[in-house]
């Protein structure tokens, strides 16, 4: 379990990944807990699931485009898929939602260390065209 003065430091994004793994975590224990029989541990831990993804739903950014009202979509059915297998006790239909949350965090996960790799290096284009530009302006004072 993370401190609340650890999360308060971590971006949003380092927050959107950590809410994928405690959602993975939750389903995981589910499905363990089905297989013990134990309903009322299931219940809980596909309830906590479910309140993942209503967060993770409403921390989207809409102005994003298309892709945002797409993730929307993919968070209401995999929300509806855990209501589902919470009813039915299916550990099925929980492993689908499983592969569906692996498959958006190991793509979250891969879109971070893009960004941060990417980072530098624009900053140093963005560098190298100002100082260009400032080059540019001094020569023209020059002549």
């Amino acid at each position: 379990m993370i401190s609340k003065e650890a999360l308060h430091k971590k971006t949003p994004q380092e927050i959107t990944s950590l809410l994928y793994e405690a959602c993975l975590n939750n389903l995981e224990d589910a499905k363990d807990a089905i297989d013990q029989q134990n309903h009322v541990l299931a219940n809980e831990k596909l309830q906590k699931s479910n309140d993942i993804l209503v967060r993770l739903g409403a921390g989207i950014n809409y102005e994003a485009g298309i892709i945002a009202d797409q993730l929307d979509a993919l968070y209401n059915y995999l929300a509806e898929k855990v209501i589902e297998a919470n009813i039915t006790k299916n550990e099925v239909i929980i492993e689908e939602v499983i592969q569906h949350i692996e498959a958006l965090s190991s793509s979250w996960k891969d879109a971070m260390i893009k960004n941060k790799d990417s980072q530098p290096q624009l900053l140093k284009q963005k560098a190298n065209a100002y100082e260009k530009n400032t080059l540019y302006e001094e020569n023209q004072y020059e002549n």
